[in-house]
């Protein structure tokens, strides 16, 4: 039996799929009470809904109110008497009437002040903040003795102060007032009449069940709701009824978690499923790129994670929050379709907690595409403020379009959305700095980046103008060169221009042993020709350790590393076999360390840098010659197998051959001569 290996590339990719998955399930809400998504005055997203069971038509929530609003209005909370509190404050009291020794009074003045205490508290003193304030406090109460209540109006009780001020009016005799301030029987007067909460509570949901009784029931097989139809304050009622009666039903089957809870499982697998099946057939060089495959997977994981929370923290948490941040992400270091693929997938994932489906589907659909097309190639941070304002005005015109179209009403757009929008539309600004953090923790060479390397006031490329003009120059004339053919076979253009203006920065360490520096004299004159093929494929181990010392991103430094390939320092490899007639060269010593070009980009340069080269020791810059020069060079090199590597197609090598011919055709052209002025005699 045959085993089958797996690679590390492959193992893992697939953890990467399967944690991504299983992180993002084991977030996902997991409320069953949510089946459907549906808003008051919303139309009906899904297809025709029937009862599949009776279910009990309740008021809705609007009526519901309104019918409890009034019943608390006119409710009667019950009360009863506490006889403990009466007779510890009689008891109290009486004591200090004895003990008083300031204000003496006589038994009989003890007796008369006693039972008019005792007839207010037969009265009821009660706390009023207990019963209310202003227009809240109730007119009647329900006084509860034995089990029985007896609703009494809250009027005839006193409170504290009233109760103090009526047995201060109702005595007239001045000693029994001194005996009043002397025993301080403010402190000790308290309420007896207090509140039941319990039974209180009890009236209040028995009123409450029997004013919201069902009036009327959904029959089984009975249609509820059909796509289209408005959800109406008493439908969306029904509909919650139902959801609740499912959950219930599906809870005691043992069945109503497993199942949803698979679905769920099912479809995070088929959207990433779907997304690698994208980049297998049509972007294979990123899926086989474990970078590049973390960096699709953390940046949608994460992001779908961060949407589920805003979900959840907000009602329309979804629309502040910038998808479309994950297409420009990608866009900037990987193309525009798995940046549009991977916006869809992001879309797609964050259906699951949105509210509206559709509406959200399509929303993000229009802004993704209108990001994308207004961004192109990120250079400059004003870009995004421009994105920003083109994206957020595609949010309005989709969103004002769904809504007169789904509800037939102008009138029922929403001014709080376009504050979503507008909030929305400023996150955008942020992708700047998300795309130099994943920059740096991924290793990818953004555009932004490519554009300040392709700076000529760069410390390096000064350098290299300053040591080694010629070179500089070479350098510029390959960038032009390379950056055109790479735009006309839609190439990776800035990241060509970039790699073309530093493919040399090794020739820095020996300027004069290379014929552009040179300037009358040629220091391989004295030397044989395996030093001098040494000194000049040196230079692009030289440039590698500049580059590392510069830190240029590893993407420049393939550049470096490629443009001549495994190629051989062809003048002095035939110098050397011309020396030595008959014996068999070795030819590493004349061979560049390589490894041969494995992108396009790296292709073009090598081609550009030839041609280039060569065409400054053409006598003849007739299109003819040029046209001749371009097709030996590259023929030269696709024979070698130098492009063996390389992803470049044939149509690609014929495109670039017209552009190199074309460019040089024009970098040559004659000029006229200029007559000189004649002197009057």
């Amino acid at each position: 039996m045959k085993k089958i290996k797996i690679s590390n590339v492959a193992l893992l990719r697939w953890s990467v799929f399967f944690a991504v998955v299983l992180i993002i399930f084991y977030f996902l809400p997991k409320s069953d009470q949510n089946r459907y998504r549906y808003e008051v005055n919303r139309p009906w997203s899904y297809n025709l809904l029937t009862a599949p069971f009776d279910i009990p038509v309740h008021l809705d929530s609007i009526s519901a109110q309104n019918i409890k609003d009034s019943l608390d209005a006119h409710f009667e909370p019950v009360y009863f008497r506490d006889r403990e509190v009466e007779k510890q404050i009689i008891e109290e009291y009486t004591r200090r009437l004895n003990e008083n020794t300031q204000a003496p009074i006589n038994a009989y003045q003890r007796s008369i002040l006693l039972n008019e205490l005792k007839k207010i508290y037969e009265t009821g003193v009660v706390d009023y903040s207990d019963l209310g304030s202003g227009n809240s406090v109730p007119v009647n109460v329900r006084m509860l003795a034995d089990n029985v209540t007896v609703s009494v109006p809250s009027a005839r009780f006193r409170s504290i102060r009233k109760a103090y001020t009526h047995l201060d009016s109702t005595i007239t005799d001045p000693k029994i007032h001194a005996a009043i301030t002397a025993t301080k029987l403010s402190e000790i007067l308290k309420p007896n009449i207090r509140p039941d909460s319990l039974e209180t509570e009890r009236f209040r949901n028995e009123s409450y069940q029997s004013a919201l009784a069902p009036i009327g029931v959904v029959q089984q097989g009975e249609r509820i709701i059909d796509r289209g139809d408005i959800v109406t304050p008493q439908l969306y009622t029904i509909l919650h009824t139902y959801e609740q009666m499912a959950v219930e039903r599906g809870a005691n089957m043992g069945t109503g978690r497993i199942y949803p809870a698979l679905g769920r499982l099912l479809f995070l697998t088929v959207i990433f499923g779907a997304l690698y099946i994208f980049l297998y057939f049509y972007r294979r060089d990123y899926y086989d790129s474990p970078s590049s495959m973390l960096f699709l997977m953390i940046l949608i994981g994460v992001f779908t994670l961060f949407a589920f929370g805003m979900a959840g923290a907000f009602n329309s948490g979804l629309y502040m929050l910038p998808f479309t941040i994950v297409p420009i992400t990608v866009l900037v270091f990987l193309d525009s379709r798995t940046a549009f693929y991977a916006h869809l997938t992001t879309v797609l994932l964050c259906t699951m907690v949105a509210r509206f489906p559709l509406e959200f589907i399509t929303m993000q659909f229009v802004a993704g595409t209108v990001a994308l097309a207004s961004i192109k190639e990120l250079s400059r941070r004003s870009q995004l403020i421009r994105t920003a304002l083109y994206v957020f005005l595609a949010y309005a015109v989709t969103y004002v379009g769904l809504e007169v179209m789904q509800t037939g009403d102008i009138h029922r757009i929403a001014p709080r959305m376009f504050g979503y929008l507008a909030i929305n539309a400023v996150f955008i600004s942020f992708a700047y700095i998300l795309i130099f953090l994943l920059e740096k923790t991924f290793g990818f060479t953004s555009r932004v980046t490519l554009v300040e390397l392709s700076d000529i006031n760069n410390p390096l490329l000064r350098e290299l103008s300053e040591e080694c003009p010629g070179t500089f120059q070479h350098s510029m004339a390959v960038s032009n060169l390379a950056s055109a053919a790479a735009h006309r076979i839609g190439a990776n253009v800035q990241l060509v221009r970039a790699g073309a203006l530093y493919h040399d920065i090794g020739k820095i360490s020996n300027p004069a042993f290379f014929t552009e520096n040179q300037h009358g004299v040629n220091p391989h004159d004295a030397l044989t020709p395996l030093q001098s093929a040494r000194i000049v494929i040196g230079h692009v181990t030289d440039g590698v350790k500049r580059a590392d010392k510069a830190k240029l991103p590893s993407g420049i430094r393939q550049f470096i590393t490629e443009h001549h390939g495994r190629g051989k320092a062809r003048f002095f490899y035939t110098t050397y076999c011309n020396q030595h007639p008959g014996e068999k060269v070795d030819e590493a010593p004349f061979t560049y360390p390589g490894p041969n070009p494995q992108s396009r980009e790296t292709s073009i340069l090598m081609m550009a840098d030839a041609v280039e080269a060569a065409s400054r020791s053409l006598s003849d810059h007739s299109p003819e010659a040029i046209n001749n020069l371009v097709n030996r060079i590259i023929d030269t090199q696709i024979s070698e197998g130098l492009h063996n590597d390389s992803p470049i197609s044939f149509r690609d090598v014929n495109e670039i051959k017209d552009t190199f011919a074309s460019r040089l055709r024009t970098m040559y052209h004659s000029r006229i001569s200029y007559p000189e002025a004649v002197k009057p005699t």
